[in-house]
């Protein structure tokens, strides 16, 4: 590195600073604090234990963003007095330093950016995941089973939590689909990323003869919607309810009563099911709520194309569009159709190892 990168380097880092200041709200986030740290100090905070509870989420929310942020604020000032002694010393291997220390810093920097890109009204919520085999019979049910993995190795990754809502096997292996809810920050914000078709060739493992197959499957996700983000009234004439048996795994978790729950939803044909609990009515209201879910991503992507049609605008993303190919033979390859990323390092993928393909792709969108 030269003085003059140096030099350049350290302004970058200042404006970035600067835009990501104002990204963050810090500001306001530091009066946030502020106010219920005094709010806190009143002997009756606690007597409404829900409204308290609120006001503590949001103070713990503004906490994290600040000290994020001034983490930030420390490194650049260290990177930047450096870089200031480095040019009046004019030494070799303190350059050589300043290399190492901007390279931590720009991925610093890169990471917290890249929550500029979740600024969605949604974006913070939990999350539903669901995944479809595609037609194909086992093939794609081994497909959506290894998807299934994937996903949860990545959650795991994340040190998010994942609940099974519903699961339905495949008539011989693997998964003919299943939904599972996300809970952790920004979870929407991340696993919306993977919304569309997933392409799979690779030589059949349930083939005799070796031949290569191509399989599908479909992700679907959606955001957790509470009231207060999006009040959605469903009347009770409008739903049929159909109860069964769960169809696990087998052992503890299959019941032996009728105690699954699938929710259609007649004028719009749209079905939610859950099975994780062993009382019918609280898997009733966790499907009522999913369902609720489902409606509300019908009514943004309705109005998404009413943008498109009155901007004539495109989006790329869309639903059950192809947005991923893994190839496993005759090469190794997973590429991301919307973003031309790709790795050859496929098994690293289908251990979870998708942040790449998710971080390309948000870069690429305006929200």
């Amino acid at each position: 590195m030269t003085h003059d990168e140096l030099k350049k380097n350290s302004t970058e880092a200042e404006e970035r600073l600067e835009h990501l200041k104002k990204y963050l709200n810090i500001d306001e986030n530091i009066r946030k604090k502020s106010e219920i740290e005094k709010e806190m100090a009143a002997p009756n905070f606690w007597d409404n234990r829900e409204e308290a509870q609120k006001k503590m989420e949001i103070l713990s929310s503004a906490k994290g963003i600040i000290e994020n942020y001034q983490n930030l604020v420390d490194k650049v000032e260290d990177f930047c007095a450096f870089a200031e002694l480095t040019i009046e010393e004019n030494d070799e291997t303190m350059l050589k330093e300043a290399d190492s220390l901007w390279e931590k810093l720009s991925n610093a920097l890169n990471k917290a950016e890249l929550m500029s890109f979740l600024s969605g009204k949604y974006d913070k919520n939990n999350a539903y995941l669901t995944i479809h085999a595609g037609a194909g019979g086992t093939e794609s049910c081994d497909w959506a089973s290894m998807l299934f993995r994937m996903y949860r190795r990545w959650i795991e990754r994340r040190g998010w939590n994942e609940e099974i809502e519903d699961f339905l096997p495949g008539d011989e292996a693997g998964i003919k689909s299943v939904t599972m809810y996300i809970k952790g920050n920004l979870a929407y914000g991340y696993a919306k990323a993977e919304s569309g078709v997933h392409r799979l060739v690779r030589i059949s493992p349930f083939d005799s003869n070796s031949r290569r197959h191509t399989s599908f499957a479909s992700v679907e996700v959606m955001p957790e919607i509470s009231d207060e983000d999006f009040v959605i009234e469903i009347e009770e004439k409008d739903l049929r309810m159909d109860t069964f048996r769960s169809s696990g795994a087998g052992g503890q978790h299959v019941n032996k009563t009728d105690s699954a729950v699938r929710l259609t939803h007649i004028p719009t044909g749209l079905v939610a099911s859950c099975q994780s609990d062993r009382s019918q009515h609280k898997n009733r209201s966790k499907a009522l709520k999913m369902l609720k879910s489902k409606l509300f991503a019908v009514k943004e992507e309705e109005r998404r194309k009413e943008t498109e049609n009155i901007s004539g605008e495109k989006t790329e993303m869309g639903w059950g569009n192809q947005i991923r190919s893994y190839v496993l033979h005759p090469y190794q390859m997973v590429k991301d159709l919307r973003t031309n990323t790709e790795t050859g390092n496929t098994s690293a993928v289908l251990d979870g190892d998708i942040e790449v393909f998710i971080d390309a792709w948000l870069r690429t969108r305006k929200n």
